[in-house]
């Protein structure tokens, strides 16, 4: 009843608003005009389309706001008025009172909001969503920003994840592609996020690790948080001061190079994927800024860090071969990564895979950003996809939203930004150090504390299975712990012979060049 209830409110919402209207009106076929002449019949949209379509997604709550926000990146997919009424959702949605977010910093602290700041600014910088953010100044002098959760936005999204979870189930029966698709697996993934937006402590964790791990490139800042004041429903971080990235006059007008702050976003993003399995994954326009102070002038600045996306050494690994590949225009070894990682059916003839991967790609290189579209290209392969049975991967979802709006970044910055040059040293670089005997040393760093734990147990694990009681273990379960522990022999003893190997060469190479 619950999904009833909310599919009728979708609908009132849907006729309210002309959202049915727009969304029909591209259908040539007779039969659909014929159903929007019947449902515009009596109805008056004085509003504009773009209008309409904002006051739409911010009337059925955050989950669709949240896709409104994704939607306002992509200016090339979308005509003009949609992107400038979306871009609105992005740190712009309707404030709740200041009396309530007053209430609900009281109680989270569990003290007078006069106790804890010497001054509160009752009027939110910016209202997203999940949360707005109010300006203050703690007692000791520090200016901060607060982060106040949205109240019930819990039951909110409960109730639309439960209808989607429906909706999934009934795409994978109804449709042929609903298997492939996983669509039930993109609604868990998408759960996972929208709950770990919820939970601020968990956001001020993601702005923490973020921080350490960018220190050392100097291009981005993020703010440090006041932990004694966060909690789930209220952070307190450090206030940051910048200018908003989709202003691009006024960082003209500051000196900011903006072809250098395209290329840096770059690097960031790619930085952040394979260097360290761990990016901020919300980068819409509404949480970057730009920092124009003499000591970090340049610098981005991110903000809002409830969606961030994580990648296991397998995928980064999986991932940069891709790329490589797809840079180097070898469209044969994409094709033999798609089936050596399963993601097509084993049969799949490489050769017929290559020419469609190939026809999807070719036709966009050596071209500014300004004359390709990612989307586009996604699109193509969406539909290749289809053909070969490819399998859509649910833990990738969220690195593909993200891609995409960084290229809508890009494409706001420097239209004629070369998203693969500028991309394709990093990637070269990174792979370069992952297969080399630096990536080799690195392992065998990793590794060395769980074998000094390992080699002196293994002769009392061998001794414990050869003396189990009869009917305990069998020979061959004998013979096969006997073969493992020489194939660990082996691995052992090629791991040691490599490093001696690698630090004789790096010595050699030091005599060398000292000699030299």
């Amino acid at each position: 009843m619950r999904h009833v209830a909310r599919l009728i409110v979708i609908c009132v919402t849907v006729l309210r608003y002309g959202l049915d209207e727009l969304a029909l009106s591209s259908f040539r076929q007779r039969w659909v005009r014929a159903v929007v002449r019947v449902l515009t019949v009596g109805r008056r949209l004085d509003a504009p389309r773009g209008v309409r379509l904002r006051l739409g997604l911010e009337r059925l709550g955050p989950i669709f706001v949240k896709f409104g926000q994704v939607l306002s990146t992509r200016r090339d997919l979308l005509p003009s008025d949609f992107a400038e009424e979306l871009a609105k959702l992005q740190d712009r949605v309707p404030p709740f009172p200041a009396e309530v977010a007053r209430v609900l910093v009281e109680r989270a602290f569990g003290q007078p909001i006069d106790a804890v700041f010497a001054s509160f600014d009752a009027e939110p910088v910016a209202s997203a969503s999940i949360a707005q953010v109010h300006f203050a100044v703690l007692k000791d002098g520090r200016e901060v920003a607060v982060k106040v959760l949205r109240p019930g936005m819990l039951e909110a999204i409960e109730d639309d994840l439960s209808l989607m979870r429906t909706l999934a189930r009934w795409v994978e029966r109804a449709s042929a592609d609903g298997k492939r698709l996983k669509p039930r697996e993109v609604v868990a993934e998408f759960d996972n996020y929208l709950h770990d937006e919820l939970d601020l402590v968990r956001e001020a964790a993601n702005a923490a690790q973020l921080r350490r791990n960018m220190q050392g490139l100097d291009l981005v800042l993020v703010p440090e948080m006041v932990w004694e004041y966060c909690t789930q429903t209220v952070i307190v971080m450090e206030r940051m001061h910048g200018v908003p990235i989709s202003q691009t006059e006024r960082l003209r007008e500051a000196g900011i190079d903006i072809k250098k702050l395209a290329r840096d976003g770059v690097t960031i993003f790619f930085t952040q994927v394979f260097r360290d399995g761990f990016f901020h994954a919300d980068m819409h326009p509404g949480n970057i800024q730009v920092s124009v102070a003499p000591q970090t002038h340049g610098r981005y600045i991110a903000l809002d860090f409830g969606i961030v996306g994580t990648l296991t050494e397998v995928d980064k690994e999986y991932l940069a071969q891709n790329f490589i590949a797809f840079f180097r225009r070898d469209y044969k070894r994409v094709a033999e990564l798609h089936v050596e990682s399963g993601w097509v059916p084993p049969a799949t003839r490489v050769d017929e895979l290559e020419g469609a991967i190939r026809a999807v790609c070719e036709p966009h290189f050596d071209r500014p950003l300004k004359d390709i579209s990612l989307g586009q290209v996604l699109m193509r392969l969406f539909q290749t996809s289809r053909r070969f049975n490819v399998e859509i991967q649910p833990q990738l979802v969220l690195l593909q939203k993200t891609l995409l709006n960084i290229e809508g970044l890009g494409r706001q910055l420097d239209p004629e930004l070369d998203l693969w040059s500028t991309a394709k040293p990093f990637l070269e670089r990174w792979m370069n150090e992952q297969v080399g005997w630096a990536g080799l040393v690195e392992r065998l760093k990793n590794e060395a504390p769980r074998y000094a734990q390992l080699l002196p147990e293994l002769p009392r694990l061998v001794h414990q299975a050869l003396v189990q009681p009869r009917g305990g273990v069998d020979q061959r379960s004998i013979d096969s712990l006997i073969a493992e522990q020489r194939r660990t022999n082996r691995l052992l003893a090629g791991l040691t012979w490599g490093l001696v190997i690698g630090l004789l060469g790096a010595g050699a190479l030091q005599l060398w060049l000292h000699w030299r």
